[in-house]
């Protein structure tokens, strides 16, 4: 994006909460923004699309506590544009539905400043979708209105016409209505609906955590009575709602409702993080671990340097393969210098890592323990070749060991270093100390280490969630460390982890040999 001197704003939708919502646009106006000014209820993984170098400003409002006033919002809007930035104001749901964005780009207008808007997909038609209630359908509706709920529909210049809208439409959408709810049922009734019109509040919708809750206008005040039901939560009124039943998916995936702490780097837990988000769980991530450079680049540089001389190289991780293809990048050097040289991936990860270089591997065993492997290249003729083995600074299984039983000469030769992360986001302490994790997953020795070390040593903090381990080295350390195994993963990968998480979770007996 080209800056223009006064710079621009862009007010962008971000969807109703799950990050998968907002538009390619928005996302792209996200990436390339220098100041992004945001609202309450958007999903913190969105944030980690801003630069670095972005400034980020939360504005946030909830009932009775506003971080910052209206005019202040487009004091900053107007200010950070004419100091030339690239503004993205962004938004939950559609800026313009309910979301005072017409507003704000007024002031815009009065202040000179360029701007664009980027629609959003709007929680009124989104979250009744996650709950399988769709706001028409042939047979039921054929009109639907967004009403806003947080207007009291008793006050003398209500701007809502109940006498008009309580029979206008098929289906009445209610944004930000929780607190009103009995007034609204009142008024709905008073003018003409039928009490016995099926009614849902779908809260926190399209997040991991979404709620129904469905009756009627005549009961629903009594169904809530003594649940903790309050906001966001989006009301739905209409003959729709009775499809719910049959359509509902949202809720119905396997491990909806399940907690999952993923502790693999931040860079390495996107995968595992998605696989488990697909299933309906919500994953938590708790980097134990970061992937970090060599102290001293000469050992490996050297080893490069001559590549050639070496019959097989075995990569154990993608980690290694993206840390030797950083450094022959660096060193002037690319894929031909691998010419004649056989290579190995440990799983299938590792495979793909190589394969998004343009190399395929020549092997890639079928199990990925230091015997097996061995063994697997042993097949090939071992004795007196000369083997690399790029690998991270700590100390794991003797896969060395293993290639030197069987004849190879072996050097090994550190590609990247894992260290302990800083340290544990509070909400993780916060939810393990309730209980309210379900199930920790370690896809490494150095992630139950690590973790444990966060933890100050306190495995009490884990005792109440199911542990699994993406392997049985993975279970024997985390064994070790006086952790109970709960899960052992019979693939070795992480979609195998995820398989087994499945499996205990739907009762499966796969998962409990570990």
């Amino acid at each position: 994006m080209n800056r223009v001197a006064a710079g621009k704003v862009y007010l962008v939708g971000a969807g109703p909460g799950d990050p998968g919502l907002i538009t390619v646009k928005g996302l792209e106006r996200l990436r390339q923004a220098e100041v992004v000014v945001y609202d309450r209820l958007l999903n913190p993984q969105l944030l980690r699309q801003i630069p670095a170098a972005a400034e980020l400003i939360y504005v946030g409002k909830r009932v009775g506590a506003h971080t910052i006033t209206q005019d202040e919002i487009n004091g900053l809007l107007v200010e950070r544009a004419k100091a030339g930035k690239t503004v993205v104001r962004l938004k939950g749901g559609d800026p313009f539905v309910f979301g005072r964005g017409g507003e704000e780009i007024l002031l815009l207008v009065e202040a000179g400043i360029p701007f664009e808007v980027v629609p959003g997909v709007t929680s009124a038609v989104a979250v009744p979708a996650y709950a399988g209630i769709p706001v028409t359908h042939r047979g039921y509706a054929s009109s639907f209105a967004v009403i806003t709920g947080h207007e009291d529909p008793t006050k003398p210049d209500s701007s809502i016409r109940w006498e008009h809208l309580a029979t206008a439409t098929d289906t009445q959408v209610f944004l930000m209505g929780m607190e009103n709810l009995p007034l609204i049922v009142e008024q709905l009734i008073a003018h003409g609906r039928p009490a016995s019109t099926p009614i849902a509040l779908v809260r926190w919708g399209t997040w991991p955590q979404q709620e129904t809750v469905e009756g009627t206008l005549a009961d629903i005040l009594q169904r809530l009575e003594g649940q903790p039901f309050g906001p966001p939560a989006v009301i739905v009124v209409g003959e729709v709602v009775r499809l719910r039943e049959q359509l509902r998916w949202f809720d119905r995936r396997p491990l909806f409702g399940k907690t999952v702490l993923v502790t693999r780097s931040r860079d390495q837990a996107s995968q595992l993080s998605q696989l488990l988000s697909d299933l309906g769980a919500k994953p938590v991530e708790a980097p134990a671990i970061e992937i970090r450079e060599p102290e001293d680049y000469g050992p490996l540089d050297a080893t490069l340097q001559r590549l050639r001389d070496y019959g097989w190289v075995v990569f154990t991780s993608a980690n290694g393969v993206e840390a030797v293809w950083r450094r022959l990048k660096a060193l002037g050097l690319d894929a031909r210098d691998l010419a004649g040289v056989q290579l190995a991936a440990i799983g299938p990860a590792t495979a793909q890592a190589l394969e998004s270089h343009g190399i395929f591997a020549d092997l890639v065993p079928e199990q990925y323990l230091s015997q097996a492997v061995a063994e697997a290249l042993a097949q090939r003729g071992l004795s007196g070749v000369p083997v690399l083995l790029p690998r991270t600074d700590l100390a794991g299984e003797d896969l060395a060991g293993a290639l030197a039983q069987h004849g190879a000469q072996v050097d090994q030769v550190v590609a990247y270093r894992t260290v302990q992360a800083a340290t544990l986001e509070p909400e993780v302490g916060e939810l393990l100390r309730q209980g309210k994790v379900d199930f920790v997953t370690f896809a490494s020795s150095s992630t139950v280490k690590h973790l444990i070390a966060l933890l100050k040593g306190d495995i009490s903090l884990l005792s109440k969630c199911a542990t699994a381990c993406i392997g049985p080295v993975t279970a024997r350390t985390a064994r070790e460390l006086g952790l109970r195994v709960d899960i052992v993963a019979q693939e070795h990968t992480v979609p195998g982890l995820v398989r087994a998480v499945l499996e205990r979770s739907s009762g499966g007996e796969e998962a409990r040999w570990g």
